[in-house]
C-alpha cells in the first residue's frame, strides 16, 4: 500500500457542471465508500529468474509488500501551498487504534467566506440567467435565487472540504497510506449545521498510517533458529514413480464400460455433480463451489474429493443417479465448506476403463524421447528432474519457515485499510483459481463475488490475512534495517523478462506496477537470502 497525498487519495473533482448537478460522491465518506472490491482481480505477473526465484515462489504476485510504506507523501505539502487559505485552520491529531490517525478540523469564517466567495465566481461563469449575458457580474441574491440556497450552501462545504484537507492532512505526510483517508462526518449534518457564509465548518477525517514496528527481541530476525518440515511427497524417488505411472497411464486407450458400475482401480467416470445445504430456517440452499458438470473422476487420483464421496458411487453406471450426505472435513481446501453437511446428487454420464500397454523396456522411447530402457528412464531423466523439483520444493519450504517465525517476532498494529487490501487481493486470487479448475456459470460466480462473500472471506480468512500482512511488514522493515540493496541492472533485466512474457502472453501490462512488483519481490529476495545466511535451519520429514 503507496503513501500519497491527501488530495490524491480523496480523488476530488470539480461537481459544477455546466448543468449544475452538485456531486460530492468525489469525497470519500466513511459511511458510504465500500472499501471492499469483490470483483477485484489481480494481475497474473509471470516468474522472476535469478535470486528473485525463491521468494516469487513464496511470496504471491497478489500480494503487495511494505516496501512502499517507505515512499514519501511530499504531494501533500505541496498542494497544500498551490492553494493557499486566507488564515490558518485548526487541527487536533488523535492517535487511534489500528495505526489510524483522526483530524478534527475547524475552519474559520474568514476560510468558508473565500470558498463561497470561489463558488459564486465559478456559478456565474457557467450560469444562464435570465436578462444576464453568460460570465458577466449577476447580483448575488438574483445568482443565489436561481440556482438556489441550498445548492450554493453544499457546493461551498464541499469546496471547503477540498481546499481544507490538504492542510489539515500536512501533520501525516510521509506517512499517511494511499486511499485510506476518510471524511467520517456525515455530509448531511455538516449541511445541516453550517450557516454559510459567516460561520465555522467542523468535521472529522480519519487516515491510516505506516505503522510501527517493534521486534520482539530486538533484532532477533539477525541469529534465526528454524525447523523446516518437508513433506514426504516431494520426495524425489517418490515423485518419480508418480510421473513414470502419470505418463503410463496417458499412452492407455479409454473403453466404454457397458456391463458393470464403477470400480475403485482404473476406471474413470464423467459425472454431473449438484450439491445442497440445509440451512438454519429448513431451507434448502446450492452450494455453487462444490458443483461441476463434466467433472472427470479418475478414482485412481481421488485424493481432492470429500472423504466418503468415492466410496458413496463405487457401482454407480453409466445414465445412473445417486444421491447422498457428506461432511466436508474441516481441513478442506475450500474455507467456506468446512464442517458443512451436504447432499450431494450425483448422475453419471459416461464410464470408462484404461487399458495400459505393459510397462516394460519396450516403452522407453514413448514414456521418454531418447531413452532405450526403464532404468534410463527413471535414473537419468525424471529421476534427475525430480530431484530438481525437491530442491526447490525444499527452499521454498525453507522461506516459508523463516517467514512464519518473522511473523512470530514483530508486534505492530495493523491499519485496517492494509488488511482489508490483502484480503481482496487474496479472494481475488482465489477466484480466479477456482475460475481455472471448474467451469462457473454466470450464477455461480455472481454468488462467489457477492459483497456478502467477500465480508465472510475476510472475517473467516481473518487470522491467515494478518499473518500474511505482518509477514510483509516485516520483510520490508529487514530490507530498510540492514540497508540491503539489488542492482538497478538486477532491476532492469527482471523488469525485461517480466514484460516479454506478458507479450508471449499476448496479456495487457501496466509497466510501472510491474516495475514496482519486481522491485518488491527483489526486496524480499534479498530479504531472505540474507537471513538464510545467518539462520540455523533444521530439516525433518514429515
Amino acid at each position: 500500500m503507496e503513501l500519497l497525498s491527501s488530495s490524491t487519495a480523496l480523488n476530488f473533482k470539480p461537481s459544477l457542471s455546466h448543468h449544475f448537478h452538485l456531486s460530492t460522491s468525489s469525497i470519500h465518506f466513511s459511511n458510504s465508500n465500500p472499501l471492499l472490491q469483490p470483483n477485484y482481480k489481480p494481475t497474473n505477473f509471470p516468474k522472476l529468474t535469478s535470486s528473485s526465484r525463491q521468494f516469487h515462489l513464496s511470496q504471491s504476485s497478489t500480494r503487495k509488500l511494505p516496501s512502499q510504506l517507505a515512499v514519501s507523501a511530499s504531494a501533500v505539502s505541496l498542494d497544500a501551498e498551490k492553494d493557499k487559505l486566507p488564515a490558518d485552520i485548526e487541527v487536533t491529531e488523535i492517535q487511534e487504534p489500528g495505526s489510524r490517525v483522526r483530524l478534527s478540523v475547524n475552519v474559520p469564517p474568514v476560510v468558508c467566506e473565500d470558498c463561497y466567495q470561489r463558488v459564486l465566481a465559478e456559478i456565474t461563469k457557467k450560469a444562464k440567467v435570465p436578462g444576464f449575458r453568460p460570465g458577466k457580474k449577476v447580483p448575488e441574491s438574483i445568482l443565489i435565487h436561481h440556482v438556489g440556497k441550498s445548492f450554493v450552501r453544499k457546493a461551498t462545504i464541499e469546496s471547503i472540504l477540498r481546499r481544507t484537507l490538504p492542510h489539515a492532512m500536512s501533520s501525516v505526510t510521509g506517512r499517511a497510506l494511499k486511499d485510506s483517508v476518510r471524511i467520517t462526518t456525515k455530509f448531511s449534518d455538516m449541511d445541516e449545521s453550517f450557516s454559510f457564509p459567516h460561520d465555522y465548518l467542523r468535521y472529522d477525517a480519519v487516515v491510516d498510517v505506516a505503522p510501527e514496528i517493534k521486534w520482539v527481541p530486538e533484532k532477533g530476525y539477525a541469529n534465526l533458529k528454524i525447523v523446516v518440515e518437508i513433506d514426504n511427497d516431494i520426495d524425489a524417488q517418490i515423485a518419480c514413480e508418480a510421473e513414470i505411472k502419470r505418463r503410463h497411464k496417458a499412452l492407455g486407450s479409454l473403453r466404454i464400460v457397458t456391463d458393470r458400475g464403477l470400480q475403485v482401480v482404473g476406471d474413470v467416470a464423467v459425472l454431473n455433480i449438484s450439491t445442497t445445504k440445509v440451512t438454519k430456517d429448513d431451507d434448502v440452499e446450492r452450494i455453487p463451489s462444490a458443483e461441476s458438470k463434466g467433472f472427470q473422476l479418475d478414482t485412481e487420483e481421488a485424493d481432492n474429493l470429500p472423504p466418503g464421496f468415492l466410496d458413496s458411487i463405487i457401482g454407480i453406471q453409466g445414465g445412473e443417479t445417486k444421491s447422498f450426505p457428506l461432511v466436508f472435513p474441516e481441513s478442506w481446501k475450500q474455507e467456506n465448506l468446512r464442517g458443512v453437511h451436504a447432499q450431494f446428487t450425483v448422475e453419471c454420464k459416461e464410464l470408462f476403463y484404461r487399458d495400459l500397454p505393459v510397462l516394460d523396456d519396450s516403452l522407453a522411447e514413448r514414456l521418454l524421447p531418447g531413452c532405450s530402457t526403464l532404468a534410463e528412464v527413471v535414473k537419468e531423466s525424471i529421476l534427475q528432474r525430480c530431484k530438481e523439483i525437491e530442491q526447490t520444493a525444499k527452499e521454498q519450504a525453507t522461506d516459508n519457515a523463516i517467514l512464519d517465525q518473522l511473523c512470530k517476532m514483530i508486534e505492530v498494529d495493523i491499519p485496517r485499510s492494509l488488511f482489508e487490501e490483502q484480503g481482496r487481493q487474496l479472494y481475488g486470487a482465489k477466484l480466479l483459481q477456482i475460475q481455472a479448475n471448474m467451469k462457473l456459470d454466470e450464477q455461480q460466480l455472481a454468488s462467489l463475488s457477492s459483497p456478502k462473500a467477500v465480508n465472510e472471506y475476510l472475517e473467516y480468512e481473518r487470522e491467515n490475512i494478518t499473518h500474511l500482512v505482518k509477514q510483509n511488514l516485516a520483510v520490508g522493515d529487514i530490507f530498510k534495517r540492514e540497508n540491503l540493496q539489488f542492482s538497478t541492472e538486477e532491476l532492469v533485466k527482471e523488469v525485461e523478462n517480466s514484460i516479454a512474457e506478458f507479450k508471449r502472453n499476448n496479456q495487457e501490462y501496466d509497466e510501472e506496477r510491474v516495475k514496482d512488483q519486481v522491485q518488491e519481490i527483489l526486496e524480499g529476495a534479498k530479504v531472505l537470502e540474507w537471513l538464510r545466511e545467518h539462520a540455523t535451519i533444521e530439516y525433518v520429514t514429515k
